[in-house]
């Protein structure tokens, strides 16, 4: 059966951009089709993939595509040699070789097989050279191992190319959403540490595959070449893939000191992947519960480079926040909960299919247009900005008028649009906890909101945040937005440079040389921060001053 989406009071699609109506035999979506991407980059975004085993190159003719309507590029001399006259008179064309020049239909009849991985968009990922140094076993993995999301990218690391991307659920979600409870179920004993670790090295091979088998058609005789797998994480998520005990994260001694996570079983782990030359590395985390990604965040964005202050926050389960002075570099971390990953909330859930992403007063969208199945964290705060607005809840969190057991319906229509005062309550924590935190760095750099030329956004919260909510809700300082960037995948982008470029461990050292690492726990100060920063309101400058 088809399903149609629902007028969601989706704006114009962006300038240059083209809206796409995709069909198959048991579905409908609609994506924006850029201008320099091909269709079946577009799709592959989505859960509506098509057959694909040559990367886009138009050598397997195999991922076929009926276009119904709107203009298109001419056929390309693969498409060609690969179809009859007669198949591209009718509108069938290769989706890899087809670029919209107009909004547009299309049916995909045989769609490839589901998949839990779906790419990322490599445009604001690391720009990588040629590395003639690299002779053997060439090709690389990067690897962004985070408590929700697992993120990566296959290299030929010789010719500096990028193979593929790919981005899917950590499956060790299923033993908690937050870190300490991912923590708790490792503590049981030693066969449950290393079933949890497991999971996650199944996972990460599991997508290796998935690149090789559509970006390249074969996965053996690669699987035999790789030689390098860098994986960036927060502390928790490297030491449960490492197989180690997290115990150590539960002393506060530790929590200002670097934390070793080595995996012990690296033969094993390459038999297990068989990858029998692949150098496994683990890049090591800065202390505590300030993973490697964070690093990698840093070195995407070059912060420490730079001459001006610069404020950087990573959102997610375990939030952590860089103050660049100029000289040092101020760093702490403090329980997001999951409340940014869209999960723990009546309708949370993660940024994906069915997301309500996009909250107004005329309407919301959702990813990938379809029929909504809840919030993910952007949407949540467009919703709570907006109620706000509209008077219908307080600052202090509670509603204005009492709400029956089904909650506040934002839209009456949709009942996952449902929003409860125990959400409003777990996203008030996160945001105290995390503002409180940003404000409490920047009085140890001594640093006022006019002295910060850059706040940078990073992880999957900031694929779809609007500013002026995260402004209106108090979770944003009181910065110009001109002056904010959205780097939704910045610790893959770190981890690759770090994977590709020479000079990468050199920067890195430079980072971690710099950094001075913050444990905020019991600092009175930032107590009454988290008090101040509880009310759904914006931020005062003040509070920086």
């Amino acid at each position: 059966m088809t399903t149609t989406p629902p007028d969601t009071g989706r704006p114009p699609p962006p300038a240059g951009d083209m809206l796409a109506t995709v069909g198959s035999n048991d579905q409908t979506l609609r994506i924006l089709l850029k201008p320099d991407l091909s269709v079946r980059q577009a799709l592959d975004t989505t859960a509506l993939r098509v057959r694909a085993a040559c990367g886009g190159l138009g050598t397997c003719g195999a991922c076929l595509i009926q276009t119904v309507s709107g203009e298109f590029n001419p056929p390309t001399l693969a498409e060609r040699q690969k179809l009859l006259p007669e198949d591209l008179a009718g509108g069938i064309r290769l989706a890899c070789q087809l670029r919209a020049r107009s909004d547009c239909t299309l049916y995909l009849d045989n769609p490839a097989p589901h998949s839990a991985w779906k790419s990322l968009d490599p445009t604001p990922l690391y720009q990588a050279h040629a590395n003639p140094a690299v002779s053997e076993y060439v090709y690389g993995v990067a690897v962004d191992l985070g408590t929700t999301h697992i993120r990566l990218s296959l290299w030929n690391r010789q010719s500096g190319r990028r193979i593929g991307t790919r981005y899917s659920i950590n499956p060790q979600v299923a033993h908690g959403a937050d870190i300490l409870t991912r923590l708790d179920a490792e503590r049981l004993d030693d066969q449950d540490c290393r079933r949890i670790g497991r999971e996650a090295r199944a996972a990460i091979i599991d997508g290796i595959r998935d690149i090789l088998s559509r970006d390249m058609g074969e996965i053996t005789p690669i699987l035999a070449e790789l030689g390098k797998v860098l994986i960036v994480g927060n502390t928790a998520m490297l030491t449960l893939i490492c197989g180690n005990s997290g115990d150590c994260l539960y002393q506060p001694e530790n929590w200002q000191s670097p934390i070793a996570c080595l995996p012990a079983d690296a033969d094993a782990w390459r038999q297990t992947w068989r990858t029998p030359h692949a150098d496994i590395d683990i890049a090591q985390p800065l202390a505590g519960f300030i993973g490697s990604d964070l690093l990698a965040d840093l070195l995407a964005t070059g912060i420490t480079e730079q001459s001006q202050p610069m404020l950087l926050a990573d959102f997610g389960t375990n939030t952590e926040i860089a103050v660049w002075d100029g000289s040092n570099l101020w760093v702490s971390s403090v329980p997001g909960g999951p409340a940014f990953e869209g999960v723990g909330m009546r309708n949370g859930l993660t940024a994906e299919a069915g997301a309500i992403c996009k909250v107004s007063a005329s309407g919301l969208r959702t990813i990938g247009d379809v029929q909504a199945r809840g919030y993910c964290a952007s949407g949540f705060i467009d919703a709570i900005a907006l109620l706000l607005d509209q008077k219908h809840l307080k600052p202090s969190g509670r509603f204005a008028e009492p709400q029956s057991e089904q909650g506040f319906l934002l839209q009456a229509d949709i009942p996952k649009s449902a929003i409860f005062a125990s959400d409003i309550d777990i996203f008030q924590r996160a945001k105290a906890s995390t503002a409180a935190a940003m404000s409490q760095l920047m009085s140890y750099a001594g640093l006022a909101i006019s002295d910060l030329n850059r706040l940078w956004i990073c992880g999957s919260f900031g694929q779809h945040l609007d500013l002026n909510s995260g402004l209106r809700v108090g979770l944003l300082p009181p910065i110009p937005p001109e002056r904010v960037s959205l780097l939704a995948n910045a610790s893959l982008a770190g981890c690759e440079q770090l994977l590709l470029n020479p000079a990468g461990p050199s920067l890195l050292n430079n980072i971690v040389q710099r950094a001075r690492v913050v444990n905020l726990g019991g600092v009175f100060e930032y107590e009454n921060r988290f008090i101040d920063n509880l009310r759904l309101q914006p931020m005062s400058i003040e509070e920086f001053e």
